[in-house]
């Protein structure tokens, strides 16, 4: 035995059954879920994320989830740190902490002990950056410079996700040096178990094909237009959460509904690739479990050989696209 405390970790992209997988863990096992989806901070903002409802929340403790207004913005080293406390509060109490998400650097920066640099306390860096970013072609020119100064950096960062771009050229500009040699890695503190769950991708588009036309029947559109009307605006970094600018440009009339529910479609196929390919990089690390065909006790048996110190060989379980 290594002396660590103990840390269940379940991965995976949207829609592949992590919700519903950590619900039977935890009761099962005497777990607490501590969230690691950067959208379920956000009070307000329920069906369009695919949060867990209110009963399945009464019966199972979960922590980081509804903590904050969606005009708050959480940094990843403010999640590192509200994270590692309540995975020792849940510790402390005798229960496992059982850590839940699709967002890969929540996950990384725990398991891996990031040390997150500081954001720089005069914002007129991040102004210009920004300002930069609102021009023709303002975007693509800070990836450009991103390459120049990091190209290490560049390469883990969607080019579309623009908050993270600008956050590295911030940290790399202020600091002089790059972004990526400053998220240094501490000795581990946990002693983890990862489980993913794993869907082929026809079968898991099937099944974000169908919980989009279930969302917007279930009231997403509504949801959406009610935090406009609560002042929430679309530069908000909670608003550029998966759908929600997609309805909003139906809520402005410049598409349909249509159109909306298609842009939903390819954006959410462009998430599954890229969580496949940010949990893929560290497949070694990761027990796979085919979604929906699992078998719970043999999950159970898995987690009791890693209590006992027996953990499983890494890709003991098959593996799907």
């Amino acid at each position: 035995m290594n002396g660590l405390s103990k840390l269940l970790v379940i991965v995976g992209s949207t829609a592949v059954g992590k919700t519903l997988c950590s619900l039977q863990i935890a009761r099962s096992l005497n777990g607490e879920v501590v969230s690691a989806d950067s959208r379920y901070l956000y009070r307000g903002m329920n069906i369009g994320t695919a949060k867990p409802d209110v009963v399945e929340m009464e019966s199972i403790c979960h922590h980081l989830i509804d903590v904050a207004n969606p005009d708050t913005a959480w940094s990843l080293a403010k999640y590192k740190r509200v994270a590692c406390e309540a995975i020792a509060d849940i510790q402390d109490r005798g229960k496992l902490p059982i850590l839940v998400g699709g967002t890969g650097q929540y996950v990384k920066a725990i398991l891996e002990g990031w040390n997150i640099p500081p954001r720089p306390d005069d914002q007129s860096l991040r102004s210009e950056l920004e300002a930069i970013a609102g021009e023709p072609d303002g975007e693509k020119a800070l990836m450009n410079r991103l390459v120049e100064l990091d190209p290490d950096a560049a390469k883990t960062i969607d080019r579309r996700n623009v908050r993270r771009v600008i956050r590295a050229l911030e940290v790399t500009l202020f600091t002089g040096e790059p972004f990526s040699a400053q998220r240094q890695k501490s000795p581990p503190t946990y002693d983890t178990f990862v489980m993913g769950l794993s869907m082929s991708r026809q079968r898991l588009y099937a099944r974000i094909d169908a919980r989009i036309e279930a969302m917007v029947r279930g009231g997403w559109v509504e949801e959406v237009s009610q935090l406009l009307h609560q002042g929430y605006h679309w530069k908000m970094p909670a608003m550029s959460a998966l759908g929600y600018r997609e309805i909003g440009a139906y809520l402005d009339g410049e598409i349909d509904l249509v159109e909306t529910k298609q842009r939903i479609r390819r954006a959410s196929r462009r998430l599954v690739r890229r969580q496949s390919a940010w949990f893929r990089a560290d497949d070694e690390n990761i027990h796979w479990y085919e979604a929906g065909e699992y078998d719970m006790s043999t999950m159970q048996q898995d987690i009791a050989r890693w209590c006992a110190g027996r953990q499983p060989e890494p890709g003991y379980h098959p593996k799907t696209g």
